[in-house]
């Protein structure tokens, strides 16, 4: 999708977990060991798009190595002008993001989101296809929303939450904890994301 947005061109993927992973390609582009992009750091910008809230660590060492973080957002998609995107974030394809409303760094908006007006989502949020935020929620920082789901107005979600696919969230969710169904209820707690 990176590719689909004028100004951006893939050229290769990075990973930090298996070296031996460096031997092979992803779409005959080559695969680089997170401490050998130094020489790519100078003229070249990363999107850490893994669909976890953990891709905090890795976003870390990619940062270490001085590179800048780009913030795509498919042709697709809508962003009001009055919204702001932090660093690293990334608008899929069909995503509208209404106004006054604030993305930290490293959130990843799924195709087909819908966010309100004058909400807030903080840093390494996940936020999966066709889910749709309405205005004036504010989601924790590296909290889940899974596919479909729907978060009624002036609702929170707690840091490091889960909200189950399909769920419909019409109460506050507490930090660290994942909640399913409709209405939403907890089903677990003492979680660390996803």
């Amino acid at each position: 999708m990176i590719s689909e947005i004028e100004g951006f061109h893939v050229v290769g993927f990075v990973e930090n977990m298996d070296r031996q992973r460096c031997s092979q390609s992803i779409n005959s582009l080559p695969i680089y060991w997170v401490d050998d992009i130094d020489e790519l750091s100078k003229d070249h910008q990363a999107v850490c798009s893994l669909g976890t809230t953990k891709r905090k660590r890795f976003v870390e060492q990619v940062a270490s190595h001085d590179m800048r973080f780009a913030t795509p957002v498919h042709p697709s998609a809508r962003v009001s002008s009055k919204s702001t995107l932090g660093d690293g974030t990334f608008i899929a394809p069909g995503v509208i993001v209404a106004s006054n409303t604030r993305l930290g760094q490293h959130v990843r908006v799924n195709r087909g989101v819908l966010i309100g007006h004058d909400t807030t989502i903080h840093d390494y949020v996940t936020i999966q296809p066709g889910a749709n935020i309405a205005g004036v929620c504010v989601i924790g920082q590296a909290a889940y929303i899974g596919m479909g789901a729907i978060i009624i107005d002036r609702i929170s979600i707690g840091s490091n939450s889960v909200v189950g696919a399909g769920s419909v969230v019409i109460k506050d969710v507490p930090d660290r904890v994942m909640v399913a169904g409709v209405p939403a209820k907890i089903i677990k707690e003492n979680i660390d994301g996803m």
